[in-house]
């Protein structure tokens, strides 16, 4: 008999992997490479032949090719902390299990004491020869191809539920998707019970965001509230190798243990990943909700800007829900006037520039980047926009269609660089430039108040990361996260929180791991980084808020003394 050691390809390094390979070799059963054998696996949907050696796909296809080869089993290294590997082992485990094979995980990290490695390949080859007894066989589809498919029908007589993600945004843009003929329900905010739930059906090693979406949607499934034979889910789709494109797994994989596999859940993605009947983004929606967005950034911009320093409590909150509303009013109609939404657009801005603030006022400005979801979520951040203002600091969070531009600038640089379609980044580069219109009155408006500043091009965002971050990293935030941080500084907001799920290795990369370069490169900087996590202790993500909080307020006051001498002076 032989093992198949499938995983990273820096597994294949004896001083990661600890010897493992000579240990199973000890145990008197060959040891093969996943690479090996993974052109010889075939799995069910065909692959474009330049993903087929991706070290995933290799993982899936030596899979394919163990589950029918009966004196092979498959054991799967991964990483401690390592957030992708609770993609593929999922899909490894659904690939073997649908034929009734045995599926063994080895985590590793920096300790290399194989005691318990040793026992769980022993284990492995007990499970074996207790099969090969018993003869059991059963033959399983994965629930990947045993979905269910969101019908035209469907359309008239199902409700839509997804997650929450930005309460400013998404108010708006419910109502986009019902005005554009769906009965859509944006959940409410996530609470401790969606947490559990979410720890329950998805695999603890996912991401923070992954158990966030995944439990407040079984959660909502399982209240009662809800018809389950007349409700679907909708989750978006990005392409990129994250959580972003695999949550339509970790969902589908929760409904099939929660005992709910007949609910649909609906693809949102430009790029054809996966389609439905019942669904497809038209022009009426497109038009709707990109223009949502933009009224979300616009109200998003102004509160944060404006509340901490109201002189009447509430007064920039009766302002917010009163343009909401006025917002919604205008998505409702059939087609939207430009000239009207641009109008709107001044209005909104020139009614919150005049708000009545303490002007004599200064508070330390605190940009949040990170991780798409904590950023924008108060519940996957701890409710961290609250948490600033009350202790005295103002919160500059980035618009949120910038993350739609940076999506499209990555198909730019691939087709670039990497040979991919150059229709889809002309295409790409026409969104940019039709963002960029539907942004350009409100930009205006911004530039002419005295309050606000306009957006940032998206191609200025590309020349802030590149002396620091090479542009092909498009994993999760990306290149965009180091951008961002470089963007804020440079319009004065010397002191940011990056955001990041526990464990999550892009950021690490992009947020944690650039820190040290931004504050040689911008001495001023004053940025820490929090993790996210079920099981993170809130005391510590706050003593470590506040320890950047109180340096942001020293600086402000030697700034205020030394203001206050020159004056003197000059006097």
């Amino acid at each position: 008999n032989g093992i198949v050691l499938a995983g990273r390809p820096y597994h294949l390094d004896p001083e990661i992997n600890h010897g493992i390979p000579e240990m199973i070799h000890g145990l008197g059963l060959a040891v093969l490479t996943e690479d090996s054998v993974a052109h010889l696996g075939s799995i069910e949907r065909p692959l474009r032949i330049i993903d087929q050696w991706t070290y995933h796909n290799r993982l899936y296809r030596a899979a394919a090719f163990v589950s029918a080869m009966p004196d092979l089993e498959l054991v799967q290294l991964t990483s401690f902390g390592c957030g992708l590997d609770a993609v593929t082992s999922d899909q490894v485990d659904e690939i073997l299990r649908a034929k009734s094979r045995t599926y063994t995980l080895i985590k590793i990290d920096e300790v290399n004491n194989l005691g318990s490695v040793r026992i769980r390949i022993r284990s492995l080859i007990a499970a074996v020869k207790a099969r090969e007894r018993n003869h059991k066989k059963l033959e399983v589809k994965s629930s990947a191809y045993r979905r269910q498919v969101f019908t035209k029908e469907m359309k008239y007589s199902h409700t839509i539920l997804a997650p929450q993600m930005s309460p400013i945004h998404f108010r708006i843009l419910q109502k986009a998707f019902q005005y554009s003929g769906f009965n859509f329900v944006v959940l409410d905010a996530v609470d401790s019970m969606a947490v559990d739930t979410g720890l329950k059906y998805v695999n603890n090693d996912a991401c923070y965001p992954s158990i966030l979406v995944a439990g407040q949607m079984i959660a909502a499934l399982q209240s009662g509230k809800y018809d389950l034979n007349h409700t679907s889910l909708m989750i978006s789709q990005t392409g990129g190798g994250c959580r972003a494109t695999n949550y339509i797994g970790f969902i589908r994989r929760a409904l099939e243990k929660a005992g709910m596999p007949q609910v649909p859940v609906i693809s949102l993605n430009l790029s054809g990943i996966e389609t439905n009947p019942g669904f497809e983004i038209n022009l009426e929606l497109m038009t709707k909700a990109a223009l949502g967005a933009v009224f979300g950034d616009i109200l998003m911009k102004c509160v944060y800007r404006m509340r901490p320093y109201e002189k009447e409590a509430g007064a920039v909150e009766s302002i917010h829900r009163k343009w909401a509303e006025k917002c919604a009013a205008f998505l409702r109609k059939k087609t939207q006037s430009v000239f009207v939404f641009n109008r709107m657009c001044r209005e909104m801005i020139a009614e919150f520039d005049e708000i009545p603030i303490d002007e004599t006022l200064r508070k330390p400005r605190v940009g949040i980047v990170g991780e798409i979801l904590v950023k924008y979520a108060p519940a996957g951040n701890n409710h961290l926009v609250e948490l600033l203002e009350s202790e005295g600091a103002e919160a500059v969070v980035p618009d949120l269609m910038d993350f739609m531009l940076y999506c499209f600038y990555n198909q730019i640089y691939k087709a670039e660089h990497l040979g991919t379609s150059k229709r889809t980044a002309r295409l790409c580069k026409i969104g940019i430039r039709g963002v960029s219109l539907l942004r350009g009155a409100a930009d205006k408006a911004f530039k002419k108040s005295r309050h606000f500043t306009p957006s940032v091009n998206i191609y200025d965002v590309v020349e802030y990361a590149k002396p620091i971050v090479s542009i092909g990293n498009q994993t999760g935030e990306g290149w965009f996260l180091t951008g961002e941080m470089v963007e804020l500084m440079k319009n004065g907001v010397q002191n940011i929180v990056c955001c990041q799920p526990f464990g999550c290795l892009p950021n690490h990369v992009v947020g944690k791991g650039v820190i040290k370069q931004l504050r040689s490169r911008y001495p001023a900087s004053n940025i820490v980084a929090i993790d996210y996590d079920p099981g993170a202790s809130e005391v510590n993500q706050l003593n470590r808020i506040k320890l950047m909080l109180s340096t942001a307020q020293e600086r402000l006051k030697t700034e205020d003394e030394k203001a206050k001498r020159g004056f003197v002076a000059a006097s």
